[in-house]
């Protein structure tokens, strides 16, 4: 076997309060936050003098994880427009699947968050949406109908 699971996905952030709070909301659980630095990160990551705070979050069944970084040293960059439509190359989107989804939009709203697109069923399957949280992140939601 090749892999055993998928163990996190990394989001590089700037504010990162507001990402935590947004991914709470959302219903995930912080599992824990503090500084990273030192020569064995900087030889992971391939960058020098590296100082970080990191937060890890899970999601309910403990099977998903988001690792949340921000870089005091050195300091992020941007790759590309802050708003990057679906179609712009890399990750785009963080699916997950929700009970309601309706209350779910209503909530991160309070966070800021905007529907990308909007609302919409996908037959008698799913109601899908792309909402867009702090710092440009891009997260799907699915409610299961059947």
């Amino acid at each position: 076997m090749a892999i055993q699971r998928m163990d996190n996905v990394l989001i590089v952030v700037d504010d990162l309060e507001a990402v935590i709070a947004f991914f709470v909301e959302l219903g995930m659980e912080l599992e824990g936050k503090g500084p990273i630095e030192g020569r064995w990160v900087e030889r992971v990551i391939g960058i020098d003098d590296v100082r970080q705070d990191v937060a890890m979050l899970r999601t309910p069944d403990g099977h998903g994880r988001i690792e949340l970084a921000m870089f005091h040293t050195p300091k992020a960059i941007s790759a590309e427009p802050k708003d990057a439509p679906a179609n712009t190359l890399g990750i785009r989107r963080i699916m997950f699947a929700v009970d309601d989804i309706e209350d779910v939009v209503a909530r991160l709203r309070a966070h800021g968050a905007e529907l990308v697109g909007e609302l919409a069923q996908y037959e008698d399957i799913y109601r899908l949406c792309y909402v867009r949280g702090p710092e440009g992140i891009i997260v799907g939601l699915a409610e299961q109908l059947s």
